[in-house]
């Protein structure tokens, strides 16, 4: 054995174990293996450091950039060189720098950029992006409130654009719109929507110049019918929205000749001067419509579903808000029995006997929503699980007159599900045994659900493994035994809302801690959850990024230590009502990512330690603080944060006394009334 060893130590001496197996690994592989590495950030960091080899390929391999400040762009892009799709939605002050260093180190390279939540960059800096990526395929300008015609000129620059968002850039108006018309020729995609100086002139000019669009987002927009017939011209049109358009009515739509041959999608939403009379004018020749959405418009009558008749292609509709007829369910099922996909969601007048009858002809349906249908009972139940047994997607809060029977039925039937939402219903633990057949559940929506305990989580956490995100939401009778078992049997849970299931202590978060996936924790209104367990999650769940311990009264500086230590993909935090004090707020600084605080009434929190913190975490875009502090902090350091790209909300609110969750659930219901 010693001779052994010893001649491996010469092997060594002389150079020829220091061979490399890695270096065996062509570039084609290792970056085949870096396309696997996207569900944990932290994932190509690590494969970044194992040699410079590998981290030289991570730099080559990475084609998507979100960086979280604009100061490090510089460097940033000299780290990344082949970068392709730039995100700055995390970046809330870009300015006319940060775009000359973004166009200087990537130049035609570029294709995608999103500044959408990004301010303080003017029209020069805008033009002199432009200019310099040549290539740029797709711009999000959403939000630019301050944006101008001089703005649009500058994007018509880019005549290689294909995608462009300027929601809710209100200051742009027909010019600019011309300008883009004439200059981007290539566009598949355009979203105008709340672009309010925008009119008939500017939407009829892109229908003309660029005859390539796809997808059309008119959104609230002043526009009449005089636009409409060149946008039903276009050839390629695919998707068009036309929710909050007030000025288009029946009487226009009469005009039209026919509809879009190519349209697939139409979203009508919010339209309540467009009868069944103005949407068969419009649909009149779309043969190739699958989805069709009419949310919170006319009421859903026999005469509006007759209208669909030639809709044979239809695989999805959504009448959210709608008031529905009976006839007009009924009469939906006869036409469409190809259907998909159904929201219901708020719609008055939906009855066990007109939803019976649509959903017996509905036997390929796939997603259904019933939320707030509060007039159904366990016969509309049964007749949906009998008839619609592929459903993976059932939404059904506050269906508040089905009985605790009916939801056995789901768990016998409907065993393709992979999204449920139970929220505020009458479920109990028989109802979630049977449940937990469904193995493929994703998602599983319990909130406010009183007659729920452990008992019946532990089945969930037995059979249900694939179980992504979980929202127990003042969920009461649960406890800590429940949650092990959660914990125990879904390995790969991202989510988790504990909020208000006041029996729930540190044993429930040292068993998620666990569950290395997880990236959202709220557990607000649990006051036997101390530093301990926050200390736990710290340690085990190194993907958190967002996490709610307000009315966590127990918790105090020496939870947020491990935050700040080990939480550094944090970026929201709510720590309200704890008893979290100076040091424990200064030490969060550390955590890059946080860009979100909410901070209520902590008793321990002092104007001066409130203002180092402030000052001390760099990324913040977003605090919530209470009135109070207004007077007792300068102004000039309001002004600095806010100069940095931070948003201030101030609240007033009180200290109020917690309800018990019964107590809380008939105030709700007293409120909805």
């Amino acid at each position: 054995m010693k001779k052994q060893r010893l001649t491996q130590h010469e092997t060594t001496v002389i150079g020829v174990s220091r061979f490399n197996p890695f270096d065996l690994l062509t570039e084609e592989i290792i970056f085949t293996i870096l396309d696997y590495l996207n569900d944990n950030p932290l994932d190509k960091k690590s494969f970044s450091l194992v040699s410079k080899s590998f981290h030289t390929m991570e730099s080559k391999h990475r084609r998507t950039l979100k960086p979280l400040r604009s100061e490090h762009l510089a460097s940033v892009l000299k780290r990344y060189p082949d970068v392709q799709k730039l995100d700055l939605t995390l970046c809330p002050r870009v300015t006319d720098h940060s775009l000359s260093v973004i166009w200087s180190s990537c130049g035609e390279r570029l294709r995608k950029i999103d500044l959408s939540r990004s301010k303080f960059f003017t029209t020069n800096g805008l033009w002199n992006l432009v200019m310099g990526c040549k290539n740029l395929v797709e711009l999000d300008l959403s939000n630019g409130t301050e944006l101008r015609d001089s703005a649009a000129a500058a994007i018509a620059e880019a005549g290689s654009l294909e995608r462009l968002w300027l929601g809710r850039c209100k200051l742009i108006t027909d010019i600019g719109i011309g300008c883009i018309a004439v200059g981007c020729r290539k566009l598949r995609l355009i979203s105008l929507k709340w672009c309010l100086g925008v009119g008939d002139l500017g939407v009829g000019l892109i229908a003309v110049k660029c005859k390539e669009i796809r997808s059309l987002d008119l959104s609230y927009l002043p526009i009449t019918n005089k636009c409409l017939p060149a946008i039903l011209k276009l050839q390629n049109l695919e998707d068009l929205v036309l929710e909050g358009c007030f000025g288009i009515d029946d009487d226009s739509l009469a005009a039209l000749k026919q509809g879009s041959k190519s349209l697939k999608t139409l979203d009508m939403s919010s339209c309540q001067n467009v009868s069944h009379v103005g949407l068969s004018s419009l649909t009149s020749g779309t043969g190739c419509l699958q989805q069709l959405i009419l949310a919170y418009g006319s009421p859903v009558t026999h005469a509006l579903a007759d209208s669909l008749q030639r809709l044979s292609k239809l695989q999805s509709i959504k009448l959210d808000g709608c008031l529905v007829t009976c006839a007009g369910l009924k009469a939906i099922g006869s036409w469409c029995e190809s259907l998909r996909e159904l929201s219901l969601s708020k719609c008055y007048g939906v009855t066990d006997e007109g939803l019976s009858c649509l959903v017996t002809k509905l036997k390929e349906l796939r997603k259904l929503d019933i939320t707030c249908c509060r007039k159904i009972t366990d016969v509309a139940i049964a007749h949906i699980t009998s008839s619609c047994t592929s459903l993976t997607c059932l939404r059904m809060e506050s269906c508040s007159l089905v009985p605790r029977e009916a939801f056995v039925l789901i768990g016998q039937r409907c065993l393709l599900l992979e999204e449920l939402d139970l929220t505020d219903n009458e479920v109990d633990d028989e109802g979630l045994k049977s449940i937990s057949r469904c193995s493929k559940l994703r998602s599983l929506k319990l909130g406010i659900c009183l007659n729920i305990t452990d008992e019946g989580l532990t089945y969930v956490g037995m059979k249900c493994s694939k179980l992504v995100e979980l929202d127990l939401y003042r969920s009461a009778e649960v406890t800590d035994s429940g949650i092990l078992a959660i914990a125990h049997g879904c390995p790969v849970l991202e989510m988790i809302n504990m909020s208000y299931c006041k029996e729930v202590a540190d044993g429930s978060l040292i068993a998620l801690s666990k569950c290395s996936k997880l990236n959202t924790l709220e557990c607000r209104g649990c006051p036997f959850i101390t530093s301990l367990g926050l200390a736990a999650i710290a340690v085990g769940c190194k993907q958190l990024s967002r996490l709610d311990i307000k009315k966590c009264y127990n918790v105090n500086d020496f939870g947020m230590l491990p935050l700040a230590h080990f939480s550094q993909n944090l970026r929201q935090i709510n720590l309200s009502y704890s008893s979290i004090t100076d040091v424990g707020l200064l030490s969060l600084s550390s955590i890059s990512c946080l860009q979100s605080m909410t901070i209520l009434h902590l008793k321990g929190l002092t104007p001066s330690g409130l203002a180092a913190a402030l000052l001390a975490c760099g990324g913040l875009t977003k605090v919530k603080l209470h009135s109070s502090f207004k007077s007792l902090l300068p102004l000039q350091l309001f002004e600095h944060l806010e100069a940095r790209g931070c948003v201030f909300q101030w609240r007033e609110k009180e200290v109020h006394d917690e309800l018990d969750a019964k107590s809380w659930k008939l105030r709700s219901q007293s409120m909805e009334q």
